[in-house]
């Protein structure tokens, strides 16, 4: 990165800093979803309070502040990113706000409220958090508040890792889980009941051993979501439950590709008939797609044209086969690592 956009050691805004840690005390928050929550996002003054050091690129956990509510949030600006030879236009931070349009425009509500924004470090996606605060518990080492230089650093290491920053957001616990209820291995070569299969894994034993995942319906949304938006990286990390039995994904930055990169884990109901719902949502998200529709004018300014007619038929091709898609063969199927 040129010296000119690398930020300088200690301008850092950090928990201890700031002489507080986020409000718990609160009235009840909007869901991660909801349009209260995106406003906020957009409107409200946006603090840094940490780093998570858990991520190629450049994640920082804040809070938004707007009318007296805050909202926890993940920021990654665009300086903390790590360009990728394979989509050399646009940024992470607006594909993954466009994965966030396309679940706005199914109803589903399936990513959290994710907006383009300035901050302290400049441009940058915003996305409310999922789950349990970072770094109010003694045993939690994913942030890092003691940050002078330390962002200059991540970014000078951001080659290693996962592609788009990997799952940042509330691990498994009382408040969120991180998906491993909706993931397991079973033994033998039959899923077993309310399961469905993803492929044979090497254990190490003697005995076949199956990847599943859950005949979940929330995530049989999220298969038709990420289908449509070629998600390149669909690990079990990015999927969180609440227990309110709310399930959200994140990191969707490899996303949008032209050509055909889905990687994922939820290849259970590859080859099915698409239901009824995801029939009837799928026709209206191509409506909405449509020239001069004001979803298409928004995705305009996230995505390139090509990525945008890409979409298109990718919303017609389901459509017209009323079925999961395939894996291709062109490209391998299951993200590595898988969660």
């Amino acid at each position: 990165m040129p010296a000119s956009e690398r930020i300088p050691a200690g301008r850092m805004n950090t928990a201890a800093d700031c002489g507080r840690q986020p409000s718990h005390k609160e009235p009840p928050a909007a869901s991660p979803a909801a349009e209260e929550t995106r406003t906020r996002l957009a409107l409200g003054t946006l603090t840094v309070l940490g780093q998570i050091r858990q991520a190629s690129n450049a994640v920082l956990f804040g809070e938004v502040e707007h009318e007296g509510r805050r909202v926890p949030c993940v920021y990654k600006p665009v300086a903390g990113e790590r360009p990728l030879w394979d989509f050399p236009d646009g940024t992470l931070a607006q594909r993954e706000v466009a994965a966030y349009e396309i679940s706005r425009a199914t109803g589903w509500d399936l990513i959290p409220a994710t907006v383009l924004r300035d901050g302290p470090y400049g441009e940058g996606m915003c996305q409310a958090w999922v789950g349990p605060v970072p770094g109010t518990a003694p045993s939690d080492e994913d942030l890092d508040q003691d940050l002078d230089g330390a962002f200059d650093e991540e970014v000078a290491e951001a080659a290693d890792g996962d592609e788009d920053g990997g799952g940042t957001h509330g691990s498994a616990g009382d408040e969120a889980g991180d998906g491993a209820e909706l993931l397991a291995i079973v033994e033998g070569d039959e899923p077993g009941e309310g399961w469905k299969p993803v492929g044979h894994v090497d254990t190490g034993s003697a005995r076949p051993a199956l990847l599943v995942h859950a005949d979940d319906p929330r995530l049989r949304r999220l298969a038709v979501v990420d289908a449509v938006i070629n998600n390149g990286d669909r690990k079990g990390g990015h999927l969180l439950t609440l227990p309110t039995g709310a399930l959200y994904a994140i990191d969707h930055g490899v996303s949008f590709h032209v050509d055909d990169k889905l990687r994922t884990l939820l290849w259970g109901w590859a080859g099915e008939e698409l239901t009824a719902e995801a029939t009837a949502t799928l026709r209206g998200l191509a409506s909405a797609l449509a020239e001069g529709a004001p979803l298409a004018a928004r995705l305009s300014e996230l995505i390139t044209t090509a990525e945008l007619e890409a979409l298109r038929k990718r919303v017609d091709g389901l459509i017209s086969s009323g079925r999961h898609p395939l894996p291709s063969g062109d490209w391998p199927a299951i993200p590595w690592p898988p969660v």
